[in-house]
């Protein structure tokens, strides 16, 4: 088995698969690449036994084999080598060597019968959506998903696919998105809940490319074809929460702001809020917001000023305002809306403008109890 590649090539396609492997992994064949070679086309897959992904690249070659090779060590070597070929050549007594430019580099290889055999999914249903969209609702939502064991169903980003739109929610119980395209539709009706870390990765890939995705998925399993890339991973198992049922749908009282004056303004006075809760109070009268914060413990506080449009009855509600943070920076609108009906009822954050035609976004953030 011999083949001749670039060196920048093959790192760009490994640092992106490298993103699969754990730091520690209780199967050592797990800390290897995989790379398969048919002639011109050699695979590259990594794994960690719930998320698999493979690449397929380009090499000069006419031989075949497989093999599994150590992947730490490989990323580190090619990421000290100028751009220039490579040659890699399976030796008998186990071993690969890499022949570049100046030197030989030798290192031991696993036998590739060892590695997780890939997934075929069966009875599957596909759809297929631009590569920008699914990257912008990853985005979107990947943020409120929560990172508790004992409700794994929340822990990853809730996918609900009809003819009519696509849905991407997640929450932690704390704060919930709600991303949703009435512009890109499914075959049939489907959901399932797919985990942070796949998405994470295929967010990082995705994102600013022009290429059309394939979700092709089951029960079990998901698998997104984009470009010269596979990534299939196992779902998690569980039924989603009923959101609908916690987004309160009577908020009479409106308040309109800039996005950025809203997001600095939290910022600056939640570095005076207690560090436990992160308090921070809205108190909303007439065209007048006023934002304040205090950390009794060390006597800080910081309150600031801010002209609003508001309608509806003058208010007091109380926020993390981490979670206010984190949503407000999400949204790419000049100005946001927030609505409440009563300071124990969850507020919500939409974007005035700033969306594409057939492109809604929702954020809900539950309020906090104030000490008045």
């Amino acid at each position: 088995m011999k083949f001749i590649v670039s060196s920048n090539y093959l790192l760009k396609q490994l640092q992106i698969l490298g993103g699969i492997i754990n730091s520690s992994n209780t199967l050592p064949i797990l800390d290897n690449f995989l790379f398969d070679l048919k002639n011109s086309k050699l695979t590259v897959s990594a794994s960690d036994l719930e998320s698999t992904m493979a690449s397929t690249m380009e090499v000069e070659s006419n031989s075949e084999g497989s093999i599994a090779v150590p992947a730490k060590l490989l990323l580190e070597t090619l990421k000290t080598f100028p751009e220039q070929p490579l040659t890699f050549m399976v030796e008998d007594n186990n071993t690969i060597e890499i022949s570049s430019n100046h030197g030989k580099y030798v290192l031991a290889y696993a036998s590739a019968d060892e590695f997780p055999k890939s997934i075929t999914l069966e009875s599957s249903s596909t759809t297929i959506l631009s590569a920008d969209v699914l990257s912008t609702a990853i985005s979107k939502t990947i943020f409120a998903a929560g990172s508790d064991d004992l409700r794994p169903v929340m822990s990853g980003v809730f996918f609900q696919f009809s003819t009519e739109s696509l849905t991407f929610v997640a929450t932690d119980a704390h704060k919930l998105v709600k991303y949703s395209r009435t512009d890109v539709k499914a075959n049939e009706t489907a959901e399932f809940i797919m985990p942070k870390k796949p998405l994470n990765l295929l967010k990082g890939i995705l994102s600013g490319s022009d290429d059309n995705v394939s979700i092709e998925y089951n029960e079990s399993n998901a698998k997104f074809s984009f470009e010269n890339s596979v990534l299939i991973c196992r779902l998690i198992d569980g039924k989603y929460p009923n959101y609908e049922a916690v987004i309160p749908k009577e908020n009479p009282n409106h308040l309109t702001i800039s996005r950025n004056q809203f997001l600095n303004s939290v910022k600056r006075v939640s570095i005076f809020s207690n560090k436990t809760t992160h308090q921070i109070r809205l108190k909303i009268a007439g065209a007048e917001l006023n934002i304040s914060a205090e950390d009794i413990d060390y006597s800080n506080k910081a309150e600031e000023r801010l002209t609003c449009d508001f309608q509806g009855d003058d208010m007091q509600i109380g926020f993390n305002s981490r979670f206010l943070t984190e949503m407000l920076s999400n949204l790419n609108a000049e100005d946001v809306q927030l609505e409440m009906s009563m300071p124990n009822r969850a507020g919500i954050l939409t974007p005035v403008d700033g969306l594409e035609l057939g492109e809604n976004v929702t954020m809900l953030v539950m309020p906090v109890m104030l000490n008045s």
